[in-house]
């Protein structure tokens, strides 16, 4: 009787501990669906061609949220001081410049647009005038006109390289009002720099390559040019 029972226990915790372990890898891995659902196939796609853009994501656009896709997300997090887990939530989500409530916000200024313009200006230029702030937000602008760089604003900010901010993680201080009314301004219309594509302090600068662009004004510490 005794060895019949003590058979009976054993049996029951030899059956116990893969079952827990099963419902603990369904949970992880329910959880991963779960967020890679929240992203239509369109938006993957969007999320995909950003990432492709700006040099984290080599497959292919196919709108898949696999492992490739999800590896460049965690790349794209960790550059730019996000949550690193390789999910598209909202933050994530408006670094990319689009929202994962509905469609792209490339054709269109949106909240997240502004938001991270006046990042931008915050981190690039609050020791600058207000007109050399607007400027740079000016700058920013201009580059999304231009066939040259990514046509939207979060593409030109966090294309690599192209921002001294977003390297060195200033790019995640949280703006100001001047900063927000920068942004706003430029949005509006203003462009102090004359079409200017690019800006730098000759204080700093060392490329060669800067120095040789045509200079339209100098506002502040920073020539701007094209």
């Amino acid at each position: 009787m005794k060895k019949q029972i003590i058979a009976g226990i054993s049996a029951f915790l030899f059956a116990a501990i893969p079952v827990t372990s099963a419902v603990v890898f369904d949970q992880i891995h329910t959880s991963e669906l779960v967020a890679e659902a929240a992203l239509t196939t369109s938006q993957t796609r969007t999320v995909q061609t950003k990432l492709k853009r700006w040099g984290y994501y080599t497959g292919k656009v196919d709108g898949i949220y696999g492992n490739q896709t999800r590896k460049a997300v965690r790349l794209f997090q960790q550059k730019n001081g996000l949550a690193v887990d390789g999910v598209v939530g909202p933050k994530t989500a408006a670094a990319l410049g689009m929202s994962i409530g509905g469609a792209s916000d490339d054709s269109s200024t949106s909240s997240n647009d502004l938001y991270l313009l006046a990042k931008c200006v915050h981190a690039e230029a609050r020791g600058e005038s207000y007109t050399g702030q607007v400027a740079v937000a000016a700058v920013i602008l201009n580059r999304v006109k231009s066939a040259s760089f990514p046509n939207t604003i979060a593409g030109v900010v966090y294309q690599p390289y192209a921002f001294t901010a977003v390297a060195d993680g200033q790019i995640n201080l949280e703006p100001n009002q001047t900063a927000y009314n920068a942004a706003r301004d430029a949005l509006n219309g203003w462009d102090p720099t004359y079409g200017a594509l690019y800006y730098y302090n000759p204080a700093t600068a060392t490329s060669k390559w800067i120095w040789s662009r045509k200079t339209t004004v100098t506002i502040g510490k920073h020539v701007f040019a094209i």
